[in-house]
This record gives structure tokens, sequence and C-alpha cells, in this order.
């Protein structure tokens, strides 16, 4: 659109001029009085249509990878994206097995309702399937129907159940082991980053000479996930055991408590069967894992 102003004495001079110039197809815009006369601003519009191009699209953002859907902390989904996952997750995190119980005592441990009760269990069954008996021991006193729990399959086994629910009974449960003899412990639920548990937790240990197994659930915050790992690292565990990978769909909390503990993976609970609910864990099982929401089987968003 073009614009110009014309300007006369009388609005009938500027008309005119502006009908010789630009006939009778310009649009007047405004008419303004001044000293001289009148001024008016007029609007031709153009033969040809006018273009009003889109804006360029943007660049498109590449699609998100199987890991963005497991809602992985930055630190980590940095150290994870790309190409390779499984061969990142070898780097990055250490799998090993966890050890068998029998040279120093198992101690498993985690928040409330992790699991450690039937994971304790787990590995009771397949020590009697491999024809040893363990000594099963708990100290969760304080739970109601803690130890009846753990005891109904204990029964099943075949295996007499200790209860210690403190450090001074542990220790003597344990005196009686014969050498070689497998022992896992079952503790109440713990926060570690509680001074006062953590303390209940590295006396228990203490007194047992056990290796602590950390034991979280799949399905936890992250962020939460990583807290927790540091803390029970920080009294001493060096294994993780992570549960519920049969009902979890995101499992960012379970690599970044194996991360930020610096645990060594080696096997996973995968469901409530207890003579076959352990499942082997190394960096290809979690790569599959991590490509599919387990418990629908689709590919992650």
């Amino acid at each position: 659109m073009q614009m110009k102003q014309f300007r006369g004495a009388l609005l009938a001079d500027a008309m005119a001029a502006i009908r010789a110039e630009l006939g009778d197809g310009a649009v007047i815009l405004a008419t303004r009085r001044n000293a001289s006369g009148v001024e008016v601003t007029v609007a031709l519009e153009p033969d040809e249509p006018v273009l009003i191009l889109p804006d360029a699209p943007a660049p498109a953002s590449p699609a998100p990878g199987p890991l963005a859907f497991h809602n992985l902390p930055p630190w980590l989904s940095e150290r994870l994206s790309g190409p390779g996952v499984e061969q990142r997750l070898a780097q990055h995190l250490e799998f090993a097995p966890p050890p068998d119980g029998a040279a120093r005592p198992l101690l498993l441990a985690g928040p409330p309702g992790a699991g450690k009760t039937l994971t304790c269990a787990k590995l009771a069954a397949r020590c009697v399937l491999a024809g040893q008996a363990p000594l099963i021991l708990t100290t969760d006193g304080k739970r109601a129907g803690a130890a009846e729990q753990l005891a109904a399959f204990t029964r099943l086994l075949g295996l007499t159940l200790a209860l210690a629910p403190n450090a001074a009974t542990l220790a003597k449960a344990l005196a009686r082991r014969p050498e070689g003899q497998p022992a896992l412990i079952d503790t109440a639920g713990c926060d570690p980053l509680d001074p006062a548990q953590a303390a209940i937790l590295a006396g228990l240990a203490q007194a047992a000479n056990a290796q602590i197994i950390a034991v979280i659930p799949a399905g936890m915050d992250p962020g939460e996930a990583a807290d927790m790992a540091q803390g029970f690292a920080a009294l001493g565990a060096r294994h993780m055991i992570p549960t519920r990978l049969d009902i979890a769909r995101r499992l960012g909390g379970v690599l970044a408590a194996a991360a930020a503990g610096k645990f060594a993976l080696g096997e996973a609970g995968n469901g409530p069967d207890v003579a076959g609910g352990l499942m082997p864990l190394d960096a290809a099982t979690l790569a599959a894992l991590l490509g599919v929401t387990p418990r629908l089987g689709l590919s992650a968003p």
C-alpha cells in the first residue's frame, strides 16, 4: 500500500490534485486543516496482490529417546544419553552379582515397604534349591507381623528363623553359625538420612560383621532414590538389589540410586514368586528394560 499527502487552499483543490495523479482508486485515510489550507493523506491499493510469507518453521527437535521416558536426573541423563545405551550403562554403572552370605552375613537394608523380607525369602529359597540351609535372621521386631511374614516363608523352606531385635542378640545368634553357612538378615525399614535410624543400622551391621545390601524399590522419585542410596553407601553398602521391576514403568530411580551410591548391580526383584523372583541384571538386560515400558510392553514414548 502506497501513501501520499496532498495540500491545497481548499479541500476541493486537494481532491482535484488527487484525482489527477492517482485517479479514482485512491483511498482517503485522513484530512487535516493547517495554516495554509487543507492536508489530505491518501492510499493507493497496489495492482498486484501482496504476499505475506509464513514464518520459517522452527527446526524440528529430535524425538526423545527411551531414556527420556524414565525421568533420569539431568546429571545422569547427560552421561547415558546418546547412541550405545548398553555400552554407556556398562561404562557408568557397575555390574556384579551380590555375595552369597557365606563368608560374611548379608544384611538387607532399605526404606519401609521396599521388599526386603520378600528379597530375603528369595535368597533363602535359592540357597535351599542349591542344597544349602542358610541361617535366616530378622531384626524387625517393631512392625506388626514382620517376623511372622518371614516365618511363613521359612516354614515352607524348612528353615528356622531367629528373631534378634538388637545388636547383642544378633551377634549371639550368629556366633552359633557353622563356618561357611550362608546367613541372611532381614531388617526393619530404615531412613539412612536420619541419624538415629542410621546409627541403629550401623550397629547391627557391625555386630554381625555383615555386608549391607541396599534394597531400593523401582518407581521412586530419582532424587529421593539417589539421596537414600548415598545414605546407605555411607553406612557401607556396596551392592544394591532393586525390586518391583515387574510393576514399575519408569526406572530413573533405580539408575539414579545405583549411580549415586556407586552400587554394584547383579540381580533385581521381578515378581512375587519366591522360587524364581530374582532376575540377573547386567548392562544388556537393563538396556532392554529401558527401551520398553515393563508393565505394558510398549515402546516408551
